[in-house]
């Protein structure tokens, strides 16, 4: 796969330069994530200005099918601070949570989620369903999304594309693919 340059976009639509900052961050794991021929989506836990977890996709090589980048983030900066709950942190994730991992983020307490990329196959912040509206629940997250949306969808559209790809390459030579 080629190299991926992510770019630096201004802050805008209220989006702060710290949140442009952490979603670069983000988008480094989503590069690892990527390197190790997984999904590129990638998190950072950030409490009190500093980036106290980090992960990455990794499912298909821990043979997890919670191991989300959210999920991996949010165990990090568990074990960081010596504590399940996290209220005073912020999770910037490369894609829209899905289902689960928006589960695990208001067990977590976390203040404050920011994403890039919506998901429009499972993504439970307003693409599929939105999880942080339900006020039946007994905790409530503040959302932002569409921080670097672009470099998060492009990093997104370019590994699916290459996917896509080799599988043609492979199909025609008579190999399985992916």
């Amino acid at each position: 796969m080629g190299e991926v340059i992510v770019p630096t976009f201004p802050a805008s639509d209220g989006k702060t330069a710290p949140d442009v900052s952490y979603m670069e961050a983000a988008l480094q794991q989503a590069l690892l994530a990527q390197a190790a021929g997984e999904v590129p989506v990638g998190a950072v836990v950030v409490c009190g200005g500093e980036i106290v977890g980090r992960g990455y996709n990794r499912p298909i090589s821990a043979n997890d099918p919670t191991a989300h980048a959210e999920i991996v983030a949010l165990r990090d900066a568990a074990q960081r601070l010596g504590n399940y709950r996290l209220p005073d942190c912020t999770l910037y994730v490369t894609l829209e949570p899905c289902a689960m991992c928006s589960g695990a983020i208001f067990h977590a307490r976390i203040a404050r989620l920011v994403y890039g990329a919506r998901d429009p196959k499972t993504g439970a912040a307003g693409s599929i369903i939105d999880l942080y509206a339900e006020r039946r629940l007994n905790f409530h997250t503040e959302v932002v999304g569409g921080v670097c949306m672009e470099a998060c969808g492009r990093l997104l559209s370019q590994f699916f594309a290459s996917r896509r790809s080799a599988k043609a390459v492979a199909g025609k030579e008579g190999g399985r693919g992916y």
